[in-house]
């Protein structure tokens, strides 16, 4: 047996996470609507919007809705931040997308997708209870 037989093996041995083929998933994407917010600072308002932007997603990780956030460390047009969630529907998961606090006040433009989570890690991040 070759050692990539083996590793195929090993890897088919390591059962999925529960969690991540009961529900569908979605991704958003989320754009910064002012670049300069990148460059020079956000401002007072941009920076409550963010706090509030962090509380919800803080508060749908703790739901177990949300599976991961996060976002580039690029400061250019290029930048994007991406949330991955649990949702039973297209439209419960663009509810969702909709009333983060800096798509509501219009820091930040999203773009929903349905996703998949193809392959988990077990020496990725985790968190407590996560998968």
């Amino acid at each position: 047996m070759d050692s990539g037989t083996r590793s195929r093996r090993a890897i088919g041995r390591v059962p999925p996470s529960p969690i991540l083929p009961l529900v569908p998933q979605f991704l958003y994407r989320l754009h910064p609507m002012r670049l300069a917010m990148l460059s020079e600072g956000p401002t007072v308002r941009e920076s409550a919007v963010l706090a509030d932007h962090l509380a919800y997603l803080t508060r749908l990780a703790e739901e177990g809705t949300l599976l991961m956030a996060g976002r580039t460390l690029t400061r250019d047009e290029r930048t994007f931040g991406i949330a991955v969630l649990v949702a039973p529907s297209e439209t419960h998961a663009r509810a969702v997308m909709e009333n983060d606090p800096a798509v509501i006040h219009g820091v930040m433009r999203a773009e929903l997708f349905p996703y998949r989570i193809a392959l988990w890690s077990r020496s990725g991040p985790a968190q407590e209870g996560g998968p």
